[in-house]
């Protein structure tokens, strides 16, 4: 799979690249990331990329026409916007992005994009939450990470994917290793009692209760589904 990235900083993403699971995926092959350095594609001595918005207010907006040549040749791929406007990025949207060939990630920056761009060049806004950011860089790397865990190879255990929060609707149970105490603290009984219809109800349980008390508003979702 193939993921560019549209960025006026391309430097950005140099160390994490090479690093844990994206670095895995991109050495073994699965995974080619690309950056485009948008100035590339912007015009005169300083390689303006911004200017000040119509109607004035706070701010620089990105300008619509090195965008517009940037994507041009990418109109193969699912072009997305990083944008606080966007839809949340959630654990669908990355396991639909992990089964096409290619992603065009735009980075916005500054006060936001030319709404033509959004309106006219892209697929797709997604945002990484509801907070603002200096620029889509680093919800660029989170997009990146969350396919390519996704890629057939990349995870030592494939099983990995299949019970972790958000599949079938719920928060991952509690997990916990050796020792079985320390300061007193316990790992639960159940989990080292041999017994795995015990210790699968109880993760059951433990999904159900943490996603209920954590985030009701899955635990509302979940609910409506089961009952339909």
């Amino acid at each position: 799979m193939k993921v560019t990235v549209i960025t006026i900083f391309p430097e950005f993403f140099e160390a994490p690249l090479k690093v844990s699971i994206v670095g895995r995926a991109i050495t073994l092959g699965s995974l080619i990331v690309n950056t485009i350095d948008l100035r590339d594609y912007a015009e005169g001595v300083h390689r303006k990329v911004d200017d000040a918005p119509f109607g004035g207010g706070a701010g620089m907006v990105m300008m619509v026409e090195p965008l517009d040549k940037a994507l041009a040749p990418l109109s193969d791929s699912v072009r997305v916007l990083l944008s606080p406007s966007g839809t949340p990025l959630d654990q669908p949207t990355l396991d639909r992005w992990a089964t096409v060939d290619h992603v065009t990630l735009i980075c916005g920056r500054y006060e936001g994009v030319d709404e033509r761009v959004a309106e006219h060049l892209t697929d797709e806004q997604v945002s990484l939450g509801d907070f603002v950011l200096a620029g889509g860089e680093v919800a660029a790397l989170a997009a990146i990470e969350g396919i390519a865990r996704l890629l057939p190879g990349v995870l030592g255990n494939p099983a990995s994917t299949k019970k972790e929060s958000f599949r079938g609707g719920l928060l991952e149970e509690a997990q916990y290793t050796r020792p079985a105490i320390h300061n007193g603290w316990s790992v639960p009984e159940v989990l080292m009692s041999g017994d795995h219809a015990r210790v699968d109800a109880w993760r059951n349980e433990q999904r159900i209760e943490r996603t209920k008390n954590r985030r009701p508003d899955l635990w509302e979702l979940f609910e409506a589904g089961e009952s339909s």
